[in-house]
């Protein structure tokens, strides 16, 4: 018999400490050989990134000694943090930003690039390695203490003296430097600002010669994109063919140049690859015949979609797996590696024989165990929003096999504006969405405009409407779910981080359509953001808002912190105090503004933690204090065991 109880007050077995300790993060998968390596982010090692490897006996081992975490620090992102080369691993150490060598069997790293001239000051990342072994390709962004803005090049490094030679420099940015294997070409990605990559970015090639222990580019050619059409993904096939993805169509569909000119590889709509966030990302790779393989996501499964050359044997194979990145092969069979996850199934390191469709996951991470009955099914909803337009977002209701809410009453619901803002909202299992809805709150996870994965035309439409566009299609997702009467128009609640985090603070600051919110290392001032953050999204606000000080006073006018008088909304705060991206002046703005205002709030200041929490007991701690704050302020008593030590929630009258 099921126990009734109000929605909010139910007890469930997605705890936080579900979501932190078992919440590894998994990525860059690499194939060496018979081995099968990839990166685990942990959360009960503090974040700690672990390589880890597979070898051909389905043995799992860390390859990086406990002392070391292969993360860097390019773009603040990271990514690409490792290559591999017939069992020897390269990585970048988190500590120093330099590149190590790990050989196979050895019980200790040994560093390969010389100290920098100040701490952490050069950086590697994109890590790739040449056919023979002998060379890491990858970027370094070198940063001064004078003040100036970083430098970001392409350099070789010698895999066994550890000399440094750069290759391409003078452009603002560059990614994806990727040499063949089979013959002397290499391939890279530029842009400059204001652009980010996926705004506008150039396709260049050239010719590798050695020298002296070292790589040297003797020719350079733009093959593709300007400053309107993104590029992404470079990647060389096996028999030499470049192969890349473009958005010039309105979707990032695969190309192949070939003959001297680009040829469609294949026609797809839908997005073959994602926003280049982060170094390393890989949404296509290639078998050992040289077909190309793909993926494409849906509601509940995806499909794995191969190609051969010229766009022929066109051939679908379906999986149980709704998200699908980090694709890769191992050339030596039809089989593909992937990160995979469904609605009921958390993220896996997935092998996937394309011939017959099987699938095998070679580790797991949080939902092992759990019964699906306590899992929400998203349900994509579609729903009207300002200038006539449409937005997309994931609906979940409150679902819990052993409680009913009294009659007559509705649950509170929870909106969920996600970062980037350019990134999007997926139906992989996610504990910490489950987390609430297993606790009786509905859930709608939004796809605003500006999100990545319904075409070029739907993420630019955030272009200098950020604040305004984003805010809006969260208000109309609460709206339309509030208006088919299946939540509690009183008890509607948002939260965000980062890019999010600024969608929220605005929400609880221009618009009275919510009880209360949550801002996870959120902006306040645009204008504070515009000279106090990294360069890699230095100049982003020029397209999402527009140039300053050009457009002043539209940055005057969506910053919450000079309209603090319209504010009467409990927030609680949350901040990594390490955080570069968004610093913790933009938190210590408004908590000082609420405390003046006397609106309820409160604020956790987290030590040691940069964008986005890393470290299990801080994790914990902030999902814990979130539940504690809305019991708190909407008139329900969670059923979690938190103490009143979590978090104080000041101004309560």
């Amino acid at each position: 018999m099921s126990k009734v109880a109000p929605y909010g007050s139910w007890e469930s077995p997605i705890t936080a400490e579900m979501i932190a300790v078992g919440g590894v993060r998994l990525s860059e998968i690499v194939v060496d050989g018979g081995d099968v390596y990839w990166i685990e982010s942990r959360p009960a090692e503090g974040g700690r990134q672990v390589i880890v490897r597979r070898d051909s006996q389905g043995d799992i081992s860390d390859v990086v000694p406990p002392d070391y975490n292969a993360r860097n620090a390019v773009h603040e992102y990271g990514g690409g943090s490792y290559a591999v080369h017939r069992g020897t691993v390269y990585f970048t150490n988190w500590d120093d930003q330099r590149i190590y060598s790990q050989h196979r069997g050895a019980e200790q790293a040994v560093a390969l690039t010389p100290e920098p001239d100040i701490p952490r000051g050069a950086r590697y990342a994109d890590l790739s390695v040449t056919g023979d072994g002998k060379f890491l390709v990858c970027i370094r962004e070198t940063h001064f203490d004078n003040g100036d803005e970083a430098r970001n090049e392409i350099v070789c490094v010698n895999t066994s003296s550890g000399d440094v030679a750069v290759m391409a420099t003078g452009e603002d940015f560059y990614s994806s430097p990727r040499a063949c294997s089979v013959h002397d070409g290499v391939a890279w990605l530029t842009w400059s600002h204001p652009n980010m990559p996926w705004d506008g970015s150039v396709l260049m090639s050239g010719s590798l010669s050695r020298y002296s222990g070292q790589l040297a580019l003797t020719t350079a050619a733009r093959l593709a994109g300007d400053d309107d059409v993104g590029i992404s993904q470079p990647r060389w096939s096996p028999d030499g063919i470049l192969h890349f993805a473009s958005d010039e169509s309105g979707w990032w569909r695969l190309y192949a140049w070939r003959d001297g000119r680009q040829a469609e590889a294949l026609a797809s709509d839908f997005d073959v690859v994602g926003p280049d966030w982060q170094f390393g990302f890989s949404g296509y790779t290639f078998l050992q015949d040289g077909r190309v393989v793909v993926a494409r996501g849906g509601p509940r499964s995806g499909r794995l979609i191969s190609v051969g050359q010229g766009a022929r044997s066109h051939r679908e194979v379906e999986v149980p797996y709704s998200e699908i990145s980090y694709l890769t092969a191992s050339h030596e069979s039809d089989a593909v590696y992937f990160v995979g996850a469904s609605p009921t199934s958390s993220y896996a390191i997935v092998r996937c024989d394309i011939g017959t469709g099987e699938c095998e996951e070679l580790m797991s991470t949080t939902a092992a165990g759990l019964d699906t009955a306590y899992i929400s099914a998203p349900r994509p909803i579609v729903f009207p929003t300002t200038e006539e337009a449409e937005a997309h977002a994931w609906y979940y209701a409150p679902t819990n096999p052993d409680y009913d809410a009294p009659s007559d009453t509705l649950p509170p619901l929870m909106v969920v504006c996600h970062g980037g803002p350019t990134s999007r909202s997926g139906t992989g299992f996610d504990p910490k969405l489950q987390y609430w809805t297993s606790r009786g709150f509905a859930l709608v996870d939004v796809n605003y405009r500006g999100s990545s994965g319904y075409g070029r035309a739907y993420r630019d439409a955030l272009k200098t409407k950020w604040g305004i566009y984003d805010t809006d299609d969260c208000i109309a997702a609460a709206r339309y779910l509030k208006a088919a009467g299946l939540v509690d128009p009183d008890r509607v609640v948002i939260r965000g981080g980062s890019a999010g985090g600024y969608t929220t603070i605005n929400a609880l600051t221009f618009h009275d359509e919510f009880a209360a919110g949550a801002a996870y290392y959120g902006i306040a001032d645009l204008s504070v953001f515009i000279g106090d953050t990294h360069k890699f999204e230095s100049r982003y606000l020029d397209s999402l808002v527009g140039p300053y000080p050009e457009e002043a006073q539209r940055y005057h006018d969506r910053s919450a912190i000079n309209f603090i008088d319209q504010l009467s909304t409990p927030m609680i705060i949350l901040q990594g105090l390490e955080d570069e991206i968004v610093p913790p002046s933009q938190a210590d703005l408004m908590v000082e503004a609420l405390e003046r205002k006397d609106v309820p709030h409160a604020y956790i200041g987290f030590p040691g933690e940069q964008h986005g929490f890393r470290v299990a007991a801080n994790i914990i701690r902030a999902q814990e204090a979130e539940l504690y704050f809305y019991g708190t302020v909407l008139g329900f008593t969670p059923a979690d065991d938190i103490g009143d030590d979590v978090v104080e929630v000041k101004n309560l009258t």
